[in-house]
């Protein structure tokens, strides 16, 4: 049975940073209009600051329509869902209203100093909740976590990088398009034509993130995840245990071989 709460109960605090990811739902006032269901990953990017209140940090996609959403005016509607796929079943739904605070706003970097911010990082999404919902998730899948993919934020490294070497009047070396002309070229509107980012992409402040730390680059392509979702790791620790063993067997056959050889003779 489903229970309903007007703020977020202390116990369930320390189930939701346990989660691994949450969902995101938005919807234009207009009736025709295309309702969006994002999912976002990523370890400690979604924060809660008190009981009626959490945010998240938003990265840079081909797509804006919750920014859209929420500054439509008379909207700012939005939802929150977050399930457990291990332990003890359970759904969290969180209804309120959102506020997008984008890079380079003075609310921006308060909630994002350079120190906690990652690659590609785009907004802050500030969520007042006005309701809270548990339901039984009975119907939810068990599911194995494994990793976080890195692709996300190797591609905002990327871009960021490209960012900073066109500052440097290097763009004939950048490689392709920096951060601010992709958020030009794909979050300026949503699907619907509305108005989504604002400020971001005319905001002098250069994009920056902290070094790598595993979670994107060189690092997490090797111990992580690949492209297509294999454990590089784990593939190339069975390879060697393989390799090892293919050795020890050829040693022993020479070793034998070698005995043989020794006993014909003497026959």
């Amino acid at each position: 049975m489903g229970k309903f709460y007007d703020a977020i109960p202390p116990n369930l605090v320390k189930w939701i940073d346990a989660q691994q990811m949450f969902w995101v739902a938005s919807a234009p006032l207009r009736g025709d209009g295309h309702v969006n269901v994002s999912p976002k990953g990523l370890r400690g990017t979604f924060h809660v600051e008190h009981a009626n209140r959490v945010w998240y940090e938003d990265f840079t996609g081909s797509g804006s329509e919750t920014m859209a959403h929420l500054r439509e005016p008379g909207n700012g509607r939005i939802t929150i869902m977050l399930c457990a796929f291990d332990g003890a079943p359970r759904i969290m739904r969180l209804w309120g209203r959102g506020t997008v605070y984008e890079f380079g706003t003075p609310e921006y970097e308060a909630l994002l100093p350079l120190e906690t911010r990652r690659p590609g990082s785009r907004s802050a999404v500030v969520v007042d909740v006005h309701k809270v919902g548990t339901s039984c998730g009975f119907a939810v899948p068990l599911y194995t976590f494994k990793a976080h993919r890195p692709m996300l934020l190797d591609f905002g490294a990327k871009l960021e990088e490209n960012e900073l070497k066109a500052a440097a009047g290097t763009e004939e070396k950048a490689g392709g398009v920096g951060l601010k002309a992709y958020w030009v070229k794909e979050n300026l509107q949503s699907l619907d034509g509305l108005p989504a980012m604002r400020a971001a992409h005319l905001s002098e402040v250069m994009p920056r993130h902290i070094p790598a730390n595993g979670e994107w680059g060189k690092g997490a392509r090797d111990g992580g995840v690949d492209a297509d979702g294999s454990e590089v790791a784990s593939v190339r620790k069975n390879t060697n245990e393989e390799m090892v063993r293919l050795v020890l067997a050829f040693s022993m056959g020479i070793a034998v071989a070698a005995v043989y050889v020794k006993v014909s003779g003497m026959a």
